[in-house]
């Protein structure tokens, strides 16, 4: 009728989680306080992200400058 399998045990594999304290490892401090280094990272992001924008907003005034030079193409050829 049913086939009999003999059941085996599966042997378990062991995990190791390594537990990271807070502090000196460099994690974010739950007090709010800051130190030198945090500091000096918010500012190298900062920096960044200003000259990151200041390149968007210098493309885009390139942009805008060919789009006023085609636009004053277009209204001498209406013109005319």
């Amino acid at each position: 009728m049913f086939a009999r399998r003999a059941l085996t045990a599966v042997p378990r594999r062991i995990i190791s989680v390594r537990a990271y304290s807070e502090g000196a490892t460099g994690s974010t401090r739950s007090d709010g306080s800051s130190d030198s280094f945090t500091k000096r990272e918010k500012a190298q992001e900062d920096f960044y992200i200003k000259k990151h924008q200041a390149e968007q907003i210098a493309a885009l005034k390139e942009q805008l400058a060919k789009q006023k030079t085609q636009l004053e193409e277009l209204e001498k050829t209406i013109k005319n």
